[in-house]
């Protein structure tokens, strides 16, 4: 069965505490979304506002920023146990695994809709998972892209052994869908973080893919 990993987005350090705490009263694992403004037009918080909070449960850094190369080490100390970067933002993707492997964290790749599977094909075997974006990043509350669960089967029939995660516009009325397409891990936020109770719809959601 799919998992569903709620996926926390916010430019507001006061509002990320909030949706720590509030994830960890339902969850033991979250993704935190950060962005630059130059990779996709939004900014987030940071690394040192991660490291405010101090999260009491795992979490993942999916980084949506151009040379995550640079970033690898603030979130080591921020308390990362994960990091996600993406294909399209660094022209040096072994060294971002390398660096990752130094800190030992797990590492995963992420790529847009558009970047076909043959591209990040021979870097499978030096990662943890498999991310696709099923929008173009940057915001909450994107429309869900349905030509992405093509890709994720094509990619599974290819590198069977790899976690796959699926991350944008999943709502109540496709996670059915999404869960059947054989992905791992589903990536939620607006359809958790912007309702009115985040447990509650996490839960619902939980319930619909089992």
């Amino acid at each position: 069965m799919s998992q569903i990993i709620p996926a926390i987005l916010t430019d507001d350090p006061i509002s990320l505490e909030s949706m720590v705490r509030q994830a960890e009263t339902f969850t033991d694992w979250i993704q935190l979304d950060i962005m630059d403004g130059n990779f996709v037009p939004s900014k987030s918080v940071i690394d040192t506002d991660i490291e405010a909070v101090s999260p009491l449960l795992g979490w993942e850094a999916h980084l949506m920023v151009n040379t995550p190369e640079n970033y690898v080490t603030g979130f080591k100390k921020a308390g990362a146990q994960k990091i996600v970067f993406h294909y399209e933002a660094t022209q040096q993707p072994r060294m971002v695994i390398a660096q990752a492997r130094e800190y030992d964290l797990m590492v995963g790749l992420a790529v847009n809709p558009d970047t076909p599977i043959s591209e990040i094909l021979p870097f499978v075997d030096d990662l943890d998972s498999v991310l696709f974006l099923s929008v173009y990043p940057g915001y909450y509350g994107k429309e869900f892209m349905p030509k992405v669960l093509d890709k994720i089967s094509e990619f599974r029939t290819a590198a069977p052994y790899i976690e796959t995660g699926i991350d944008g516009g999943v709502k109540e009325n496709n996670i059915i869908e999404i869960s059947r397409c054989g992905v791992d891990c589903i990536y939620v936020g607006s359809a958790i973080f912007l309702q009115d109770n985040p447990a509650d719809s996490y839960f619902r959601l939980l319930k619909l893919i089992k």
